[in-house]
């Protein structure tokens, strides 16, 4: 485990932006989600008042064992140190939690501290670690530059999908115990497992 105890820096929400505001093309975009304040209710299907514009990779058809993707916050510095090598960003500008396009950003758990099936209780609801979220081509635009999604998948920062066991609410600050499932498959031997060419 992390030596940080685990719990959630940040709760974060998005309405979806028109194409303009994403880098072109003719999708629209959920990833440049936002922190939010306070206790926000979370439902089978996701966040309230959160809105994702592909459902077939989040939410929505995405079915219920991707309806919130969190994201460990100490992958941080290194997407900032990579897009101030790309010339996107200033050096030591921080990125805002959310701009990995997660639900929940993470302190003190990383993908190698996370199995399928383990539980995360927190103090108003219980989630379920589901699969590695992997590159989507919405991560270029999102992080400014070409090769975002290029080095998720060679560095394993992929973050994950949880499933909603139990509703309630989650905000920031809340502790996460880790009820071990069964440890038969790590989050991120998963994604490294997926991104091999068959």
């Amino acid at each position: 485990m992390s030596k940080l105890p685990a719990r959630v820096l940040s709760v974060n929400l998005v309405r979806t932006a028109p194409p303009a505001l994403t880098g072109g093309g003719s999708a629209r975009s959920g990833i440049h989600r936002r922190p939010v304040v306070g206790q926000v209710p979370i439902r089978l299907m996701g966040l309230q008042g959160d809105e994702q514009a592909d459902r077939s990779a989040h939410g929505g058809q995405g079915g219920v064992s991707k309806a919130i993707y969190a994201y460990p916050h100490t992958h941080y510095a290194f997407w900032q140190t990579v897009r101030a090598q790309a010339g996107v960003a200033g050096w030591g500008e921080a990125l805002a939690p959310g701009s990995l396009g997660e639900n929940l950003t993470l302190e003190g758990l990383q993908e190698t501290d996370l199995w399928v099936g383990d539980r995360l209780r927190l103090p108003h609801c219980l989630l379920a670690v589901s699969e590695p979220r992997m590159p989507w081509a919405g991560l270029n635009a999102a992080l400014g530059f070409q090769h975002a999604e290029k080095l998720m998948a060679q560095s394993g920062y992929c973050g994950s999908f949880l499933l909603v066991l139990e509703a309630g609410t989650v905000g920031a600050g809340d502790a996460i115990e880790v009820v071990p499932g069964p440890r038969e498959v790590n989050i991120k031997d998963l994604f490294r497992a997926r991104m091999r060419p068959d």
